[in-house]
């Protein structure tokens, strides 16, 4: 299908109020079939495609991540009688997480800056130290390092609840509301970050689980029901870390079940990666993404057709 009319790409990236009446009239003026009826079913999954990681004035912008929006933002107006539902995660974080430096401090009492690695030599040798959850975050650095082969990387503040880094992409929540409007068919908006004592990458899963959180265990009912779709497509930001790891949850999740990885997409010009001096998060990105090609993962590009 064209792109509609109101669309304008020179927008995206940019602040502004989406006019959501305009979006859905031009949407429900489309008189398409409703998704529930589609044959294919086609999921859209995008992760974390927030002002603070699309635009280039958010407070951790990934460098490609405009085009990227743009990319994926038309190819939702040019598939829409396709799409029969997006799912979109949101980064949702507070003041005080174990990846903000409000969390840790070290001996003179300064926090740690940006891109700050706290390894769990840190930790037991007291270069720095936590200032909540003492013994939890003396376990974590070691169980992160034992058990993911990661270190704890300190994050600039950003997605957090209640500021406007925290919203959608203008330029994609018009797109969401018109699809929605087309379609009859509501997205469903996924919170995830939220726990003060653990990352949170994927959209299933935090990095070490949190049992007495709601949000601390894997997501089972999400994954049920993206099985009932026959294809979901996914992609956002960042290809190093929320989408990767959302790749690397599914994967594990469906390892027994090699037909559903066979419908699984992901649109690899719709992300780019973190950008950190000294650590190439992108070769490692594609690195693991060639793995999980070789198992079945199939990586597809907006400019390809649905299939």
């Amino acid at each position: 299908m064209s792109l509609p009319s109101f669309y304008d790409a020179g927008r995206v990236g940019h602040r502004f109020s989406p006019d959501v009446q305009a979006v859905v009239e031009a949407g429900s003026a489309l008189n398409l079939p409703p998704a529930a009826d589609d044959a294919p079913s086609i999921a859209l999954v995008l992760v974390d495609m927030q002002v603070d990681f699309i635009h280039t004035d958010g407070a951790l912008p990934v460098p490609g991540a405009v085009g990227d929006c743009r990319r994926i933002v038309e190819w939702i107006y040019r598939h829409v009688a396709r799409i029969s539902k997006i799912f979109l995660s949101l980064d949702s974080h507070y003041p005080l997480q174990i990846f903000f430096s409000t969390w840790w401090r070290d001996a003179t009492g300064s926090h740690p800056p940006p891109s700050a690695i706290i390894s769990a030599a840190d930790v037991q040798a007291g270069r720095w130290q936590p200032l909540y959850e003492l013994e939890w975050s003396r376990q974590y650095v070691r169980q992160l390092e034992n058990q993911h082969r990661k270190q704890l990387m300190i994050w600039p503040f950003h997605t957090l609840v209640g500021a406007a880094g925290h919203n959608l992409s203008p330029s994609l929540y018009e797109a969401v509301c018109y699809h929605a409007a087309a379609r009859q068919s509501q997205p469903l908006m996924l919170s995830k970050g939220s726990i003060p004592r653990t990352e949170h990458y994927s959209i299933f899963e935090p990095e070490v689980k949190v049992a007495d959180h709601p949000q601390g265990l894997f997501n089972r009912a999400l994954l049920t029901e993206l099985n009932t779709y026959d294809l979901v497509y996914l992609t956002g930001q960042a290809k190093s870390h929320c989408v990767l790891e959302t790749v690397n949850s599914i994967m594990r999740a469906l390892a027994p079940h090699p037909d559903r990885i066979a419908g699984l997409r992901v649109l690899e010009d719709g992300m780019s990666s973190v950008v950190v001096p000294g650590i190439d998060f992108d070769a490692l990105a594609d690195e693991a993404f060639k793995h999980h090609r070789e198992n079945g993962l199939t990586l597809t590009r907006t400019t390809e057709a649905i299939g």
